[in-house]
């Protein structure tokens, strides 16, 4: 499937979400669909609104569609895919951050009154908190089918905004502005940043762990991989801990830490601006616009430098053509940059079409996606992108 992107148009300048592809619950490939990109506009509006548009694999409630998993009077059976842009109606108005997990997602919305933080989808090890069922208190269900609230343990929830969420395999990290980053659901390999407790049960677990040991620097972004988790300092260090068999966490081993250690490789004395990881593939972007990576290589992600499948250490990674780069994202099999003109270049196996390059082939070196607007943001799921950008009008 081709990239699909959602532009929104107004007469200022607006930002559209677009969210492409699929969200599933394991790495497996699927029949692939062959069609040319699709773009949406939507509507002109006074002022600056903030929509989001959702599609793909719905049956783990990822999308936030009740009814494409229970039908209901108007439709017979359940719509397993949505394979165009679909407005999913919330009351998150102003989105500060939006992220893709293994069948779960996670919007945060904030405004000058109030910060929230919503969950849909799967639900099995707590990754979207507890969100009790309406027949009991104590039980959680496995499965968010509509965007639901997400309660977190603030000290002061009137002053705090979240501002920014990632989603991995079966966990989550949260961001705030005021009492630094929680982490929820699984934990089995550390990537919560808390000590691993041997058959620890998840499913219905209130547990919400606010993390530290960063020192005295504060946290600026936060990136989960498939079972392992980043934190990039406001002074531009990375930190990282989880499981490490591929070596994402970076850390120059391979096994599995449960407390953030800081990543050094070729990235020692490195100010690193943006970090990036999903599976176990992991990139960072210096302030100079260098683009390093570490961990799996299966699919040639990090092919610029090694021939190996695994990197346990940070490398320099060095791409021709690409300009200066301000943002990288990582995907289960593929790998996105972001160029300080707004450009998109795209690289690795090309999963159910998610690179968006128009056709079915893996890619092996970066590939520019013609997204119609200068793109601001992207973020890459397993096999599936979303992207934001900027309108042309």
């Amino acid at each position: 499937m081709a990239l699909r992107c959602v532009r929104l148009c107004s007469r200022h300048t607006n930002i559209g979400l677009a969210v492409c592809g699929y969200s599933t619950l394991s790495r497996t490939s699927g029949t692939q669909e062959k069609s040319s990109p699709v773009f949406q506009y939507v509507g002109q509006h006074r002022k600056p609104t903030h929509r989001v548009f959702v599609w793909g694999f719905s049956l783990t409630g990822a999308l936030g569609i009740p009814s494409f998993v229970v039908p209901d009077s108007g439709r017979k059976k359940p719509r397993k895919s949505q394979l165009t842009p679909y407005r999913l109606e919330t009351e998150a108005e102003q989105i500060s951050s939006a992220a893709c997990g293994y069948g779960f997602t996670l919007i945060a919305s904030s405004t000058k009154d109030v910060s929230k933080l919503w969950g849909m989808g799967l639900n099995r090890d707590s990754q979207l908190g507890f969100q009790r069922t309406q027949h009991s208190r104590h039980q959680s269900y496995a499965y968010v089918l509509e965007p639901s609230l997400v309660a977190l343990p603030l000290k002061e929830p009137q002053l705090t905004r979240v501002l920014q969420v990632s989603c991995g395999r079966a966990h989550s990290l949260i961001l705030t502005d005021r009492e630094g980053v929680f982490s929820m659901g699984n934990n089995a390999y550390g990537q919560c940043g808390r000590p691993i407790v041997a058959d620890e049960v998840y499913s219905g677990s209130h547990i919400i762990h606010n993390l530290d040991g960063f020192g005295s620097s504060g946290i600026k972004q936060v990136a989960c991989g498939q079972d392992h988790s980043l934190f990039l300092t406001d002074t531009g260090k990375v930190f990282a801990c989880g499981w490490g068999a591929d070596g994402q966490t970076g850390l120059g081993h391979h096994k599995a830490s449960s407390i953030p250690v800081e990543v050094g490789g070729e990235l020692a004395g490195v100010e690193v601006q943006q970090v990036s990881s999903y599976g176990d593939c992991s990139l960072a972007v210096s302030s100079e616009g260098q683009l390093y990576g570490w961990g799996n290589s299966e699919y040639r992600q990090l092919a610029s430098v090694t021939e190996d499948t695994q990197i346990n250490s940070p490398r320099r990674l060095p791409l021709m053509g690409c300009g200066k780069l301000l943002q990288a994202a990582c995907g289960g099999t593929q790998v996105a940059v972001l160029n300080d003109r707004g450009e998109l270049f795209v690289w690795g196996k090309n999963v159910r079409g998610c690179l968006g390059i128009g056709k079915k082939d893996d890619q092996y070196f970066p590939w520019r996606v013609t997204v119609p607007g200068q793109v601001v943001d992207v973020a890459c799921g397993v096999d599936h992108m979303v992207a934001l950008a900027k309108s042309l009008l």
